[in-house]
């Protein structure tokens, strides 16, 4: 997953030399960190889904940015989603070692002198702890913005589903979109299956009491409808989430 953009631009922190990242520092850089996961996705998607959107996304934004530096920082992979550890494949953090892990990838860029960033998350279970850790930085007067990809989009999502209302969902409508989209060769349609949910209160009371507990709800780990995903509307998708974000890139390299 980790490569260059296509077009040859260095953009990734890591490849970078040390007169490079200084004469960064003098043009009011942004630095995108994409955060994600390791963990199932149903029967016909990678394991890698939610860490391989972001960082699609980051590179995107920091080749299509010429006026000023924007710098992918290597991705936080691993991600708080103990509940899925019922699912093979699915690898997890601690929830204090998740947040400790921005807290200090933050902090560390924040030292070298990079002070717009952005935590670009792409996994629903990092979404409140990543809120948390930004709030713990600005405690420090350290200020990373924290932002999940899906919410550059939460219109579009609502108008253009067919089956998932709106929801990013987990190997779903939208999800497997984008990977069809993105990475077309790790998607095998032919296993692609719906489940039922599996709830734990009446629809009523569902719709306001949840658990944080997820791995026995979905008989193959779904939620959604994959089957009707296309690499169309996940191209529909990934040109509008990457024009809000390069959009940001550029009012937030222009505050102060």
């Amino acid at each position: 997953m980790l490569q260059s953009p296509a077009s040859g631009k260095k953009v990734l922190w890591q490849e970078m030399l040390r007169h490079e990242l200084l004469a960064a520092l003098e043009q009011r850089p942004v630095v995108i960190v994409p955060v994600g996961s390791v963990e199932q996705h149903g029967p016909h998607c990678p394991q890698d889904v939610d860490i391989s959107i972001p960082y699609h996304l980051a590179i995107t934004a920091a080749d299509a940015i010429d006026e000023f530096p924007v710098i992918v920082a290597p991705p936080v992979t691993y991600g708080f989603t103990h509940y899925n550890m019922g699912e093979v494949g699915t690898i997890t953090l601690a929830l204090e070692t998740f947040i400790n892990v921005l807290c200090d990838v933050s902090r560390s860029l924040w030292a070298n002198g990079f002070e717009r960033i952005i935590l670009l998350n792409g996994h629903g279970g990092n979404e409140q702890p990543t809120w948390s850790a930004a709030v713990k930085l600005a405690e420090e007067d350290v200020w990373p913005l924290a932002l999940t990809y899906w919410h550059m989009a939460d219109d579009e999502l609502a108008a253009w589903s067919e089956a998932d209302e709106g929801s990013i969902g987990h190997g779903g409508e939208w999800e497997t979109s984008l990977q069809l989209h993105l990475r077309p060769r790790l998607v095998d349609m032919d296993r692609a299956v719906k489940d039922e949910w599996r709830l734990k209160f009446s629809p009523e009371i569902g719709r306001f009491a949840h658990f944080p507990e997820r791995r026995r709800e979905m008989a193959h780990g779904v939620m959604g409808d994959p089957q009707v995903a296309s690499g169309e509307k996940g191209a529909r998708l990934f040109g509008v989430l990457s024009d809000r974000l390069i959009a940001l890139c550029r009012e937030y390299h222009d505050i102060e």
